[in-house]
């Protein structure tokens, strides 16, 4: 089998369930030794850790709360622990920023809590990781933001949710221009609706969600976690360097 990112260094965030665990293990399989971030959930980290090396890669689990001040530092010393060595921090190769709060009140009943847990965890820990990660990164790397279908799809009932996703696209086609002459390709890709237990808990509360979500894909289905594993690791290949600056519709084509 083909190992496309073999001798690479990968982080994913929020990697210990659903999409996350998905583009982790799909890395893992590619060859990356992977770096498995979570935050409250170590048994669903362990197991991602798990189903990567039960596929015959490499994988290490490192915690760190996004929405906390500290959470560069955190991120930084968890590699260092797990990737670094005595003598040299940790380098990374693939940084993937996946973890985010999934959900928001609409605009009449957001709070000033949930809307600056929101912005610290989808905005600024992917912002403020990376700053710190910069010197980490190698020249060639690759950085892709996990953003949404909603920062182009008007659903007024999670508006601030919707909004932080755009910021995130905003700062990948900055960041993309800014390390470009490194060689350094950073790149968005957003999903539609895509099966987790977060959507599955959405279709037992409400029989019609599931039917609903089918038909606003022009491929009539729901996605899969790894549907968009696969977008993602096309964009981290030798393949997608010349991809960069750009968000990757992965909705299936919804709404189109």
């Amino acid at each position: 089998m083909s190992k496309p990112l073999m001798g690479k260094n990968a982080l994913v965030t929020g990697a210990s369930k659903g999409i996350g665990r998905a583009l982790a293990v799909r890395l893992g399989q590619d060859g990356a030794v992977v770096a498995v971030h979570y935050n409250s959930d170590a048994e669903g980290a362990k197991e991602t850790v798990h189903e990567i090396e039960r596929h015959g890669g490499h994988a290490v689990a490192i915690h760190a709360d996004l929405a906390a001040d500290d959470a560069p530092e955190s991120v930084l010393a968890g590699l260092d622990s797990v990737l670094g060595s005595h003598v040299a921090p940790a380098e990374l190769d693939i940084v993937v920023h996946n973890a985010g709060v999934g959900e928001s009140s609409d605009v009449e009943s957001l709070t000033l809590a949930e809307y600056e847990r929101l912005f610290a965890v989808n905005v600024r820990a992917p912002l403020f990781v990376t700053q710190r990660l910069l010197p980490r990164l190698r020249d060639g790397g690759r950085v892709v933001n996990i953003s949404s279908g909603v920062a182009r799809i008007a659903m007024p009932a999670i508006m601030p949710y919707a909004m932080t996703k755009g910021a995130l696209e905003v700062f990948t086609f900055q960041l993309a221009q800014q390390l470009g002459s490194r060689g350094i390709t950073v790149n968005a890709v957003a999903p539609g609706v895509v099966v987790n237990d977060r959507t599955r808990d959405q279709m037992r509360a409400n029989p019609g969600f599931a039917d609903y979500a089918r038909e606003l894909s022009a491929l009539k289905r729901l996605g899969e976690p790894e549907d968009v594993a696969g977008v993602v690791a096309f964009l981290c290949s030798d393949d997608g360097r010349w991809v960069t600056g750009q968000v990757l519709d992965a909705t299936g084509g919804a709404h189109l």
